[in-house]
């Protein structure tokens, strides 16, 4: 469905996306549909498309922050701030954070399950990681600063960051400690930015 004019503002995309998740955990993702969100939420089925043009995209919302948060590292860094360490420092804060995109969250295991049990959720979360890897590879294409092949180092970046989330999201569904999980998150986030400064990042 082609996305028209959003009706309702944030307020009502907040709703619409809270009560997706609550439906999505308690019953699965492929058991409800965009007319009982719809219902629950006390919007039209097409308000909801309106603000999210794919069912997909009620659960996986944070896409665009995603973009923003990892084209950002790279745009705006500062004078002097190379690439490797830019996206260090974005990766690192996400996990002190425990943001959401760290998979460090204490509320990610039914956000986990959920995913892990709908093949469609699994489909967008690769288209996703897809589109992340074209919006750095365009940011790094249009760096003058940065000498090494935009492509290739795109994809080792999101390729290797999606790695690192699936072994954290596995920690988290094992049931080990916080602590344990974010610990082992650091270890992986390092070695795979040591990996790339002496391959495809300068430092």
């Amino acid at each position: 469905m082609p996305r028209t004019a959003t009706r309702g503002g944030p307020q009502t995309r907040e709703k619409i996306a809270s009560t997706a998740a609550e439906l999505f955990l308690e019953h699965g993702f492929e058991a409800v549909t965009v007319a009982q969100i719809a219902r629950a939420a006390g919007v039209s089925s097409v308000t909801v498309f309106n603000h999210f043009p794919r069912k997909e995209d009620l659960f996986l919302d944070r896409s665009d922050e995603a973009r923003e948060l990892l084209v950002g590292a790279v745009t705006e860094r500062a004078d002097g701030v190379g690439v490797g360490e830019a996206l260090s420092g974005l990766f690192h804060r996400l996990a002190d954070e425990h943001h959401p995109l760290s998979g460090l969250d204490p509320r990610s295991v039914p956000f986990f399950r959920t995913i892990a049990g709908s093949p469609a959720l699994l489909a967008h979360a690769r288209a996703i990681a897809t589109e992340l890897q074209a919006a750095l590879r365009d940011a790094l294409s249009s760096d003058p600063a940065f000498p090494a092949d935009a492509g290739l180092a795109a994809a080792y970046v999101v390729a290797g960051y999606a790695s690192v989330l699936v072994e954290t999201a596995g920690r988290v569904l094992a049931g080990e400690s916080s602590d344990d999980v974010a610990a082992a998150h650091r270890v992986r986030v390092d070695r795979l930015l040591d990996t790339l400064r002496h391959g495809v990042l300068p430092a």
